[in-house]
């Protein structure tokens, strides 16, 4: 057997550390946002015949190097075109429609930039705020419910406060990742990504909770053994199935980084990222940092 909470200090100084640097690297750097938060500007164009594809579009308006550039087919022969910048001058609007018409013949139709808001709004961002907020106090109260049974010695709501702290970790550290990628490499936080920072949540405290059950269950049939002991034995049994779970998900995930096209590149990255650091605390931080609680309390009692 594994002796894994006899090295939980290991565990805890790594995880501190990135998760500080985590912190940091967001003070310092920030978020590098798209589109979808800041607005822009947006060209559609239809082709008479067959539409380029969208890597021929991109190389095509390559050479004006906007800071980022989606482009996106529509119908059976349109293209839009999404960029950060807001004000493109006229003459530089120009040259970008004689490079998509070299590329096939267009409609005739209005060919200017139209400046477009922000997807993600104000209002919008406040309810995702509330959203998560509300999340995170439900997952709190399951587990504190569902762990109702085995108040002893770990009451059962400090399950859920830790699958927090776990969940904390999980997400600020790739998103400390993605900090430093948009910093130095101009990787930018788009809906997708979002969207995958979420998943993760919900991955995140499946897999710890999995590790949880089993506790529950060696703590109500188990007699004579310590708590720690108890955590040991299930962190062992529940091992396997953690690692080929992640494993599975995470060859799927890669296939799709190095071959999804650069649209899905970053949304799979920071599946990817959350994923193996979800894995890791489940084994390593939330079961150890219950075990940590445990012993603090009781030499606080004996003191």
């Amino acid at each position: 057997m594994i002796p894994f909470l006899k090295y939980r200090k290991i565990y805890f100084i790594f995880s501190g550390v990135l998760f500080l640097a985590s912190l940091v690297c967001l003070i310092i750097y920030g978020l590098e946002l798209g589109i979808d938060f800041t607005g822009g500007s947006l060209l559609e164009v239809e082709y008479k015949t067959e539409r380029p594809s969208t890597d021929a579009v991109k190389e095509a308006i390559s050479e004006f190097e906007f800071k980022e550039i989606y482009v996106q087919a529509i119908g059976e022969s349109g293209v839009v075109l999404r960029v950060k910048e807001k004000n493109i001058p006229s003459d530089v609007q120009a040259q970008i429609v004689q490079k998509l018409k070299g590329l096939g013949e267009i409609k005739e139709k209005s060919l200017g930039f139209e400046s477009i808001s922000p997807v993600i709004g104000k209002e919008l961002e406040k309810k995702t705020r509330i959203v998560i907020i509300l999340s995170l106090l439900f997952i709190i109260f399951y587990i504190a419910f569902a762990f109702r049974k085995i108040s002893r010695p770990i009451s059962s709501w400090q399950y859920g406060i830790v699958s927090i702290l776990a969940l904390l970790h999980d997400v600020l550290i790739p998103i400390g990742i993605f900090s430093i990628l948009g910093e130095f490499y101009g990787v930018q936080i788009t809906i997708p990504v979002v969207t995958a920072f979420l998943v993760v949540f919900g991955y995140s405290v499946n897999d710890t909770v999995v590790v949880y059950d089993r506790t529950r269950e060696n703590l109500l049939r188990g007699k004579g053994i310590t708590y720690e002991e108890t955590v040991d034995k299930s962190l062992n049994q529940t091992l396997t199935r953690s690692i080929n779970t992640s494993l599975t998900t995470l060859f799927v995930l890669l296939a799709i980084f190095f071959f999804g096209g650069e649209t899905l590149k970053y949304f799979s990255l920071a599946l990817i990222l959350g994923i193996v650091f979800g894995t890791y605390s489940s084994i390593f931080l939330a079961s150890p940092l219950l075990v940590s609680w445990l012993k603090w309390r009781e030499r606080r009692l004996t003191k």
